[in-house]
């Protein structure tokens, strides 16, 4: 039998690996180790994710976890950050219902009481008397019964004397806010209103002009700002690339028109057609904003998606697809879109940031989120009317603050993406 000149099994040759396929990278793992080698750019989506988590955290981080986080104290108007006070909680006659978690994270808890800053109290029997904040001396009683519990308003025959309780030696029957008689020991009574009734509360950036907590209605602002970014960006998105595509695939009087509805789009300014479309619709809140922005920042992808879209379909593999029987929505959808995620993402992030501030310009205009819903450009609408009287520097400093930092994050992100995405970006 002759030896096989070539053995079955040969050796494999000195220094090369045996798990050579584990040496190829996808040009995903590059532009992950590019942008993450990009300082400014890690830098930004350290702080957008960190924004977004606060949005969705919301109401569970607010200090003022009411709705829109509106609960607030005239008396206290515009302080300084780092302000303290102390509150007289006054329960509300009526029942406030308790909402479950996921109620209370995305719409908040109404409160029960209503806050009275005092400087100075003291307790005389069944009363407290108050000094209320700014009020230069002037005691005011309350009835620490009606502090504590929800009474019932208005005459009933289940109580004499026209009264909604009495107090009768250590005992107090009282009529609660369902004309339910009911009985509580004084002693209970006194250690529930010490306990829960009277407490500091710190203000660590201040109050605006209706007293309420800044901290929580810039926490809440930001939720405001990203959710219509985001909203935005998706309608923008969505309508970019469905003009763009059907620009760029089928040419010819298609893209005339679409060419043309670009080009008149963009000729007016952003601001001016987000005002007429808000006039329009004769609406104004969230939803007003989501489209009205998002129908103004789609033309810049539109653009891009038709001109990638003039050079890819030329491509072999795309020629291929076709002579395979492949319809236009496959092809477009299956091969062409793909081949241009790099472009609509650095796109995407531009016009978050863009959102973010055409935004800002409309809330400032009183066009955009209506009040008690706070937004940041609403914020510095209310600082700028404010200025020049006492506490109005940081109405208008801690908004505009919050406003360019985050888009001076989706900026260098969005450059940061567009380098990591360019394939001629060389590795550190």
């Amino acid at each position: 039998m002759l030896p096989l000149r070539f053995p079955l099994f040969p050796r494999r040759p000195s220094g090369f690996p045996a798990d050579s396929e584990k040496r190829v990278k996808t040009p995903f793992y590059y532009a992950r180790k590019r942008l993450l080698n990009n300082k400014p750019a890690l830098a930004g989506l350290i702080f957008t994710g960190g924004c977004a988590v606060l949005a969705l955290m919301g109401y569970l981080l607010m200090p003022d976890a009411t709705p829109y986080a509106n609960d607030g104290a005239v008396q206290i108007q515009k302080q300084g950050p780092g302000f303290r006070v102390q509150m007289l909680k006054l329960r509300k006659n009526a029942d406030v219902p308790k909402v479950n978690g996921l109620e209370r994270l995305l719409f908040g808890q109404e409160s029960a009481y209503t806050l009275v800053p005092v400087t100075a109290y003291r307790i005389e029997d069944l009363t407290v008397v108050v000094t209320p904040y700014g009020s230069k001396g002037k005691e005011v009683p309350y009835s620490i019964l009606d502090a504590v519990v929800p009474l019932y308003v208005g005459a009933s025959p289940k109580m004499q004397a026209g009264s909604n309780f009495r107090v009768a030696g250590d005992q107090i029957r009282y009529l609660d806010a369902n004309e339910t008689v009911r009985i509580l020991a004084r002693a209970d009574l006194l250690r529930e209103f010490r306990a829960n009734h009277l407490e500091t509360r710190r203000y660590w950036l201040g109050t605006d002009k209706a007293g309420r907590d800044m901290l929580s209605r810039l926490l809440f602002g930001l939720r405001i700002s990203l959710g219509i970014g985001f909203m935005a960006a998706l309608i923008s998105l969505l309508v970019g690339v469905g003009l763009g595509s059907l620009a760029g695939f089928f040419g010819g009087r298609v893209d005339h028109a679409v060419m043309w509805l670009m080009t008149v789009v963009w000729s007016i300014p952003s601001i001016m057609l987000v005002i007429a479309i808000s006039m329009a619709l004769q609406s104004r809140g969230v939803w007003v904003a989501f489209v009205a922005v998002g129908l103004t920042t789609w033309v810049e992808i539109a653009r891009v998606v038709r001109g990638q879209l003039l050079g890819l379909k030329q491509q072999l593999f795309i020629e291929a697809a076709r002579s395979l029987g492949m319809g236009h929505g496959r092809i477009i959808v299956r091969h062409l879109l793909p081949n241009m995620l790099g472009p609509l993402l650095v796109m995407v992030t531009a016009n978050f940031a863009t959102a973010i501030l055409t935004e800002a310009g409309l809330s400032f205009l009183g066009l955009g989120v209506q009040p008690p819903v706070p937004s940041w450009g609403m914020m510095v609408h209310e600082g700028f009317n404010a200025i020049g009287s006492r506490g109005s520097t940081y109405l208008v400093l801690f908004p505009s603050l919050c406003i360019s930092l985050l888009v001076l994050a989706f900026n260098l992100l969005g450059n940061g993406l567009r380098d990591a995405l360019d394939p001629n970006t060389r590795l550190k």
